[in-house]
Order: C-alpha cells, then sequence, then structure tokens
C-alpha cells in the first residue's frame, strides 16, 4: 500500500510537472510577432470606424453583417494577395449585395476610405470597376448616379504595359439628386511632380481611396505611395468657389464589387456604356471606413495586410 501511495504521488508529480514544462516551452517557442504600427491584426486599424469588410476567404458574404450577395458572376476563389488564404477570382464578372445597414445611413460616409487589393493586366480596352456604393438596383439613373466609385482606365491610351491608372469619384446629394462631386486620378501634367505612375500591371497592388468631407480632398494611395495627381485634390463647387463637404447618401444603397452599376449588372436604368467592362482578376481584403484614414494607418493596413495579418 505505501508503494503504492508514493507511486501515485510520484505519478501526478509527473504530470503536472510535464504539463508546466509543456505550457512554458510552447509559450517560449511561439513569441507574438511583433505590432506593424501599434497594430497586431488588419482588424484593428480606425476598428471603431470600419463599416465593411470581404476577407474572400471561402465566402462572398461581407464579414460585419454576414450579409450574402444577392447575385455573382464568373465568381471563384482563388489564391489570397498576401499568399495566404483567398480572394475573389472574376472572369469577366461581379458580386452585387442587398443594402448593409452600415452603408445605407444619410451620414454613414461623411468622410470615407476605401481599400481593396486588386490584380489585374491593362487589357487596353475596358475600364474595370473595383467597388461602387450605389442606389438601388431600380433607382440608379447612371453608373456615377451614386455615392461611390473607384475603378481603372484601363482602356486610356497613355495606359500600356505593367501600367495602370486608379480613378476614383464620390458624389453627394444636392437638391436630392447627386448632382454633385469630384474625383482625382492619376494622370494628366508631369508624372513624378503632378503625379505618380503605377507599374502594377498583372500583380497584387494595394489601392485605396480616401475622400475627407472636412477638408473636401480626395486621394489614391497605391502600395502606401500617393499617386492622385496633387491639382485634383480639393473639390470645389458653385460661384464662387465653395468646398463640397462631407457626403450625404441617399438610401437604401447597394454595393457592386467587380461590376459597372449598369445593366449588365442588373441596375435596370442604367445603360452598359461600351467603355465598361467587367472586372477580370482577383479582388481581395475589401473594407469600407466612415473616416478619412491618415497616410499612418492606411501604411499601417499596408503592411499588416501584406503580412496575412
Amino acid at each position: 500500500m505505501k508503494t503504492t501511495r508514493i507511486s501515485a504521488w510520484v505519478a501526478a508529480g509527473l504530470v503536472v510537472g510535464t504539463a508546466l514544462f509543456t505550457a512554458c516551452s510552447k509559450s517560449d517557442d511561439t513569441p507574438s510577432l511583433p505590432p506593424i504600427g501599434g497594430y497586431n491584426s488588419s482588424n484593428e486599424v480606425a476598428a471603431t470606424n470600419l463599416l465593411a469588410h470581404w476577407t474572400f476567404d471561402g465566402t462572398n458574404n461581407e464579414r460585419i453583417s454576414s450579409t450574402a450577395p444577392s447575385t455573382s458572376k464568373n465568381a471563384t476563389f482563388g489564391t489570397g494577395a498576401s499568399g495566404k488564404g483567398q480572394s475573389l477570382s472574376l472572369a469577366g464578372g461581379y458580386v452585387l449585395f442587398p443594402t448593409i445597414a452600415k452603408l445605407s445611413s444619410a451620414n454613414a460616409i461623411g468622410s470615407v476610405t476605401v481599400s481593396a487589393w486588386i490584380n489585374t493586366t491593362n487589357n487596353g480596352k475596358t475600364a474595370s470597376s473595383v467597388f461602387a456604393l450605389t442606389q438601388a438596383l431600380a433607382s440608379q439613373g447612371d453608373w456615377n448616379d451614386g455615392p461611390i466609385n473607384m475603378y481603372l482606365e484601363n482602356s486610356k491610351p497613355t495606359t500600356k504595359g505593367d501600367t495602370l491608372t486608379v480613378h476614383a469619384a464620390f458624389h453627394t446629394l444636392k437638391d436630392g439628386k447627386y448632382s454633385l462631386g469630384g474625383d482625382n486620378i492619376n494622370d494628366y501634367g508631369v508624372a513624378g511632380t503632378d503625379f505618380q505612375y503605377v507599374k502594377g500591371g498583372g500583380k497584387w497592388i494595394h489601392y485605396v481611396m480616401v475622400y475627407d468631407g472636412a477638408n473636401s480632398t480626395i486621394d489614391l494611395y497605391v502600395n502606401n505611395v500617393l499617386v492622385s495627381n496633387k491639382n485634383f485634390r480639393l473639390r470645389t463647387a458653385g460661384t464662387p468657389a465653395a468646398p463640397i463637404g462631407p457626403i450625404t447618401i441617399a438610401t437604401p444603397t447597394q454595393v457592386v464589387i467587380g461590376g459597372w452599376p449598369n445593366a449588365d449588372s442588373g441596375y435596370t436604368k442604367s445603360t452598359t456604356q461600351a467603355w465598361q467592362g467587367l472586372f477580370t482578376g482577383g479582388i481581395d481584403e475589401v473594407r469600407v471606413y466612415g473616416k478619412a484614414l491618415s497616410s499612418t494607418e492606411i501604411g499601417s493596413l499596408y503592411q499588416l495586410e501584406s503580412a496575412g495579418r
């Protein structure tokens, strides 16, 4: 009996000791990754202002609201932009969503940032839409008759080889119509001085549009570099010219990724124009923020997502 009792205590001690050793070893062998810009993951960047997020990791649903697409065309999954996870792969296709509540209130995007990873080529023929926040299908009267358009002008004569032209626009309500707005583009004027070329055809790039409603400025970033035309930043209207100010939207809204808000994507009142094409390539990690991200925040987001974090 004594021997049995001693063996039991020894066995118990060995179990506890092994558990402690194992726990210590796991902690010591797998240290936490160092923060980037003070963040441990991309979801921490401006977290309280993140209104919508599409990861495309095996699902087309919007992550925060779990909203599923109402329609999709030629949409599958490919390898994620960071080499981890998955991405949306479109072969002349799009994904259309019904109303997402956080993107469908009058002042939801007074200031706004849209961020996405894209991988496409310069086809030299048609422009490709990346993301659009639109009016309802039956209400949208034209492709730009809504709050946000984020696209690529792959059909421009100045766009050749691996060079991409990024172009984004915003519109706000005036007298009940989207008749007031502005845009920016990495084109016109002197390259390297007025704007920056984007050598991004056929590879993943991080494309961000920012509209600051407080200052009425619109900027475009690619891979953490400000590429848009400095002369088009400030958006004004009227006589005398006055800053446009925060965006006000009509509800309900919808989202289309990879397609223009036109008849090809189900917008029955919006005629498809010859220069518009459906997206071919990859789209990943689409995020919409209800604020103008700072250049520091954009840099942190770029680095974290590049690392698959």
